[in-house]
């Protein structure tokens, strides 16, 4: 179908449909799973749709040929409405691939049921460690990770940024190293002007440095900067959970990233320990924005006992 006067007449229909759909999907099962949230969507921009009821987002694309590319799998208790909700909006005619933005749970958690919906997953190399791996993480007391089966394994996976197309797309996918974790990509759409962020992108409460898997603040830091190299003031931005943000809110978070990287490396230098970084974190005009800001302050203490040899004068 040409984009133009047809295409945007597909797309009014669409969201039209996509609605009875929400209303479908809400219906079933009314009851036991009343507390539920309904899986919705959001049409951002032409044929790019962002998918929320998850608590984290996923987003949509669909192709010429009714293909779907899906970019992160959501939780695993949600996992079957996902696909469900993806396979029936519509335009689909089948699930094509899956991205994950980085490897935590409630982002990979639908990847085995769309590897069984015939999805090719594709992912940074580190994420498909971090799924096939066994280890604690510490700051979520001390939580047990165990290898995930390997049908929910990206299945294509690369080490750097590049370009890729889906049907007529263009698609750049961005390698941020040692940020939110070690394997943070994003997903870039030029004709549509949209970028999908994952949790680079953190909206209502501090971004979480999981310094277990190789996050830190410095590399959060760099990658807002990165990020903003990427977008215009027209660009739609869609976070990791929460709604699409603009180049002003990024501009934001890469301020505050920037300017307690700078903070805290300074407390370190003179000696502050982390209870009284967590006691009287120095992030007051950043509050009423970014909220409790414990276990950001933690979290970034400990991620930089990973860098203090290139930092300096710490020890």
């Amino acid at each position: 179908m040409p984009y133009g006067s047809s295409r945007r007449e597909f797309l009014q229909a669409a969201a039209g449909a996509a609605a009875g759909l929400q209303l479908l999907l809400a219906s079933r099962g009314a009851g036991a799973r009343s507390a539920t949230p309904q899986l919705g969507a959001t049409v951002l921009k032409d044929n790019v749709v962002q998918i929320t009821g998850l608590g984290t987002n996923a987003v949509l694309v669909v192709g010429e040929d009714g293909s779907a590319l899906v970019i992160d799998s959501g939780p695993a208790e949600r996992a079957a409405d996902l696909v469900k909700f993806v396979s029936r909006y519509p335009g689909v005619k089948r699930i094509d691939t899956l991205y994950n933005t980085h490897w935590h749970w409630d982002h990979t958690g639908g990847n085995e049921r769309f590897a069984r919906a015939g999805a090719k997953i594709a992912a940074h190399e580190n994420t498909k460690l971090w799924l096939t791996a066994d280890f604690y993480v510490p700051w979520q007391d001390n939580r047990h990770y165990l290898p995930r089966p390997r049908e929910a394994w990206p299945t294509q996976t690369f080490r750097v940024s590049g370009k890729t197309t889906f049907g007529t797309e263009e698609l750049v996918y961005g390698y941020l190293p040692r940020a939110h974790t070690d394997g943070d990509i994003y997903l870039f759409l030029p004709r549509q002007n949209v970028l999908v962020a994952g949790c680079l992108v953190s909206v209502g409460s501090y971004p979480i440095l999981d310094y277990t898997t190789g996050g830190w603040i410095g590399g959060a830091d760099d990658a807002s900067k990165a990020l903003l190299s990427v977008v215009d003031d027209k660009t739609i931005i869609v976070p990791g959970s929460g709604p699409a943000q603009t180049k002003a809110d990024l501009k934001a978070q890469s301020d505050m990233l920037s300017t307690m990287h700078t903070r805290l490396v300074d407390a370190m230098r003179s000696g502050t320990g982390i209870d009284d970084l967590v006691a009287r974190p120095p992030t007051l005009e950043f509050n009423s924005r970014w909220g409790d800001p414990s276990l950001f302050v933690a979290n970034a203490y400990h991620g930089l006992w990973g860098h203090v040899r290139e930092l300096g004068k710490i020890v």
